[in-house]
């Protein structure tokens, strides 16, 4: 069970991105999260949403979220202009570009979704644990058990 309805892809106007990892992913991911363990939360700036992109990219070489890097500066604002851009929410501009998978099948690198208080935060797979964002700042790390959905990378 989703929290949030899935557009489909037409609908969106978008198609999946045939995404592929470099094949030093894991050093390319391990270099872009060391950069991040004490970055302060700052929307528009360094977000759950934009920590997943980054994460994507940082494998990938494709930046999801360039569009709206530096746009918004509150949790609402950058729904407004997601919204605006067609998705319904942060995890909507994932999942219209990755394809979903069971939590299961989850590996490292891949992009989880798991609950919060303040609803879903987008989290980077590592393991039986998931790297998400911390509340008062910095990455920390949370059991991969309440992953409410998940998104394949590569």
């Amino acid at each position: 069970m989703g929290l949030h309805r899935r557009q489909d892809r037409s609908e969106m106007g978008e198609q999946m991105i045939d995404l592929h990892r470099h094949p030093d992913w894991q050093l390319r991911l391990h270099r872009y999260l060391s950069t991040l363990w004490r970055q302060p939360l700052r929307y528009g700036a360094h977000d759950c949403c934009l920590f997943g992109a980054g994460a994507i990219a940082a494998q990938t070489g494709v930046d999801l979220a360039a569009p709206f890097r530096g746009r918004y500066r509150s949790l609402q604002g950058g729904l407004r202009l997601l919204r605006r851009s067609g998705f319904v929410d942060h995890v909507a501009l994932i999942a219209v570009h990755l394809p979903e998978a069971t939590p299961g099948a989850a590996r490292p690198g891949d992009i989880a979704v798991v609950p919060t208080e303040d609803g879903p935060e987008v989290g980077v797979v590592q393991g039986a644990a998931v790297y998400a964002l911390h509340p008062t700042g910095g990455i920390g790390l949370v059991p991969i058990a309440p992953v409410q959905r998940l998104f394949k990378v590569g």
